[in-house]
């Protein structure tokens, strides 16, 4: 079974539709690990539920980010990580990750990128006027959601719908594809 790392900086909603994939079966892989940035978000509460180990830390304790992606690399070898999944994780990959995990980093955004990237994207597009809204499940590079395109799923926004209703839609859409593209990308690992 292929091990995979969340990393997650808030609630963890796609953390927990990943272990409930897992746990129904639909993703065939093992959580080894989660990775934090912020000790006390919500995620974490979501992985002792579940019983999986976590790393956590706090970026201002440390001279770089090479000095902390050094740790993470050390955990995540440790675990014997295939794969990384980034899940509301609000920090940029640096150079220690990408060249070790090169490929095997991915993120889901919630937006058709390349429009929107960064934070709050929905209601960016909201603002905007868009008419079809959907999400990005994407490579890591060292940009802000500028890695190649694995898969974009989208819905065309009803009339008079509000902003917390299309982010409903976004998040269920999330929560559907994540599973199914993370087996994907498992599956084409070598």
């Amino acid at each position: 079974m292929k091990k995979i790392a969340v990393f997650a900086s808030g609630f963890g909603s796609n953390f927990e539709a990943i272990i409930e994939a897992i746990e129904n079966q639909t993703l065939k892989a093992e959580i080894v690990l989660l990775v934090s940035d912020k000790p006390n978000c919500y995620a974490l509460e979501r992985a002792h539920q579940h019983c999986i180990e976590t790393f956590t830390f706090n970026p201002k304790e440390y001279q770089s980010k090479k000095e902390y992606e050094v740790l993470i690399a050390q955990q995540l070898e440790k675990k014997e990580v295939s794969l990384i999944v980034l899940a509301g994780y609000m920090r940029l990959i640096g150079d220690i990750l990408l060249e070790k995990y090169s490929n095997k980093i991915i993120n889901i955004h919630p937006a058709l990128l390349p429009a929107f990237p960064g934070t709050h994207a929905i209601e960016k597009a909201y603002e905007y006027g868009v008419k079809i809204f959907g999400i990005t499940i994407h490579y890591v590079d060292a940009g802000i959601d500028t890695g190649n395109i694995i898969e974009q799923t989208c819905f065309k926004i009803k009339e008079n719908e509000t902003l917390e209703e299309v982010e409903r839609r976004v998040h269920t859409l999330e929560h559907q594809s994540y599973p199914i593209i993370i087996e994907k990308v498992l599956n084409q690992l070598v």
